[in-house]
């Protein structure tokens, strides 16, 4: 039932891009398979999280191998979360999109690109080997580009270039990660790398190698000073593919650096974390102020995303236990926050035909169930009480100060007032001041209502945001137990090794 549990998250998706593919002409079938899909993905990840929870860490040697001469498919709780929350997503974007004209009036087919992008996603959650985690990060780059490019506009091709050359960089860096990571252990399993590195001697040969993926992955992640192609490239396509791309793609890099900076490189605690942490002050001070210069929605929204990925670098930087549970507890904040807002932003442009602040207006007397919708998740965004930011960062800020970190938590608390600021900034151009009128821009984005398709996505994932606000003691105690695993690579590695003696590493943290 485990081995099932594991592969179904990457085989589903995948049968369900070919079969869109294979009724291309038909777009109604197309569009009913990749709902059908969608919601057995979310079933199958809500069973494979209880299954986690129930026993452990799951692992599944593909085709009979053992590790590390096999390919590991390897769930413990942090995986198992992530595969949860991109099947909410997805479900919520793949039904976004129904409703969104952009992608009705796009004559190639949406569904194939976007499920070959769900089963790159979920894979990479789920692998246990290196080389096979780069390969899920090229099937989600080809994958996305497409999204990304689809349709007419010389914007979204600018925006697709952009953000598949910076990509691509990271991809030849992160290839060569690889390569000097088997020149050091001779082996691209993780759990066997982990066993292995802890044996390098001296240490100090491990760093290079570190420095490599923080930069591949940071470039993936958009962290300072790295990030400079998110913002020209998210706010380009339909609402929908921006609320996948704003809401989980940046985060599958912050996963990536979750897991290699505490299962691999955990040799020099105080140089590698050390760095991450600086940087993600750097990445939190930098994205909230691309905001203050900003007169789009999602342009806002865009610049929004680097500044959180600084608070989940702080979380990993200081390489806690309370610092890595609130960084989990807070990327699954964000994970839900930042896709409804992007939902949203697509309902007012709908509505208004335009994202340009100064010619928004009126919506919380026009719409006010879409106001309420957007100031729960910009009040939950800024960390007001009792909302879910509020929760997330004050563990965070508990971690530093325990830490006696006093700049990082600075920067925290500097940002959360920003970020609240400049969602304000949103509020009163778009909700509160008088509209000044439709200003259609693009074809086939008259002004009008929004249909349920649209709505429907929006408010449930606001509802959820609420419930993570409302279960915020079982979800912190969560996020805790995937701290502890992750602080303890012993467990990781005699899972998929069943090696009783894993080595040397740390087993803990304040």
């Amino acid at each position: 039932m485990s081995d099932a549990l594991l592969v179904l998250p990457i085989l589903i998706p995948a049968l369900t891009g070919i079969a869109a593919l294979l009724v291309v002409r038909r777009r109604w079938l197309q569009r009913a398979l990749g709902l059908a899909g969608s919601l057995a993905l979310l079933v199958v990840a809500l069973l494979l999280f209880e299954a986690v929870r129930r026993e452990g860490i799951l692992v599944s040697q593909v085709g009979g191998w053992p590790a590390p001469f096999g390919v590991s498919l390897v769930a413990d709780t942090l995986s198992a979360v992530m595969v949860v929350l991109t099947a909410l997503v997805g479900l919520a974007v793949t039904v976004s999109s129904l409703g969104s004209p952009e992608i009705k009036a796009e004559a190639a087919p949406y569904d194939p690109p976007y499920q070959i992008l769900m089963m790159g996603v979920s894979g990479t959650f789920l692998t246990g080997d290196m080389f096979n985690l780069y390969v899920w990060f090229e099937v989600m780059l080809i994958a996305s580009f497409v999204l990304l490019a689809l349709g007419p506009g010389r914007a979204r091709i600018e925006g697709a270039v952009k953000y598949v050359v910076l990509n691509l960089l990271a991809s030849v860096l992160l290839l060569l990660a690889v390569g000097l990571l088997y020149g050091l252990v001779g082996t691209l399993n993780m759990a066997d790398a982990a066993w292995k590195l802890a044996r390098v001697d001296p240490p100090g040969r491990i760093t290079p190698c570190a420095t490599l993926f923080l930069v591949a992955f940071g470039i993936k992640a958009a962290v300072f000073p790295l990030f400079f192609w998110l913002p020209a490239s998210y706010h380009t396509p339909p609402s929908a593919t921006s609320a996948l791309f704003g809401g989980l793609l940046t985060k599958v890099g912050v996963y990536a650096l979750l897991r290699v900076f505490t299962l691999l490189f955990v040799h020099d605690v105080g140089f590698t974390h050390g760095l991450i942490l600086g940087i993600s002050a750097l990445t939190m001070i930098s994205g909230v102020l691309g905001t203050m210069i900003q007169d789009d929605f999602r342009r806002i929204l865009s610049f929004h995303i680097i500044s959180q990925i600084g608070y989940l670098g702080m979380g990993l930087g200081l390489f806690s236990r309370l610092g890595l549970g609130g960084a989990i507890y807070f990327l699954i904040h964000i994970i839900l926050v930042k896709t409804s807002l992007f939902l949203i932003s697509g309902i007012s442009r709908r509505i208004q035909g335009t994202e340009r602040l100064a010619r928004l207006g009126g919506l919380y007397r026009t719409h006010p169930g879409i106001a309420a919708l957007f100031l729960l998740c910009a009040l939950s965004l800024g960390g007001i009480p009792p909302l879910s930011g509020f929760f997330a960062k004050l563990a965070l800020v508990r971690a530093g100060l325990l830490a006696e970190r006093y700049g990082i938590v600075a920067a925290a608390l500097l940002v959360s007032l920003l970020t609240l600021f400049s969602m304000l900034k949103i509020w009163n151009e778009a909700f509160w001041k008088e509209p000044p009128g439709p200003t259609p821009e693009r074809p086939g984005e008259a002004p009008g209502s929004a249909p349920a398709t649209l709505l429907a996505p929006a408010a449930a994932l606001t509802a959820l945001t609420v419930f993570t606000a409302l279960g915020a003691g079982p979800l912190l105690a969560v996020s805790l137990h995937a701290a502890d695993e992750l602080l303890d690579p012993a467990r990781y590695v005699a899972a998929v090794l069943a090696r009783a003696e894993p080595g040397p590493g740390p087993m803990g943290g304040p």
